[in-house]
């Protein structure tokens, strides 16, 4: 555990995370908690770093996502004007 402590800053800093569209409580967090759970074993420096880069990624999908049907909606609605 040693080995992965300067790491912690960082995966705290993803789980965290910043506004989820469905609800964090009670969407995300379960999702997010068994993801973590399921990688909390990991010892080796270069797969934590792999771990944190994916979590990066599908965090930036998701917001994608959510932001790309935001914009549809909002399109929808304004160009029937």
């Amino acid at each position: 555990m040693a080995a992965a402590s300067p790491l912690r800053h960082e995966v705290k800093r993803v789980y965290k995370g910043r506004e989820y569209p469905l609800g964090f409580e009670n969407y995300f967090r379960p999702r997010l908690h068994k993801a973590f759970k399921a990688k909390s074993g990991l010892q080796d420096e270069d797969e934590i770093k792999k771990s944190i880069a994916q979590a990066e990624y599908v965090k930036k999908e998701i917001e994608a996502l959510y932001y790309l049907k935001r914009y549809r909606a909002l399109k929808q609605r304004y160009d029937k004007a």
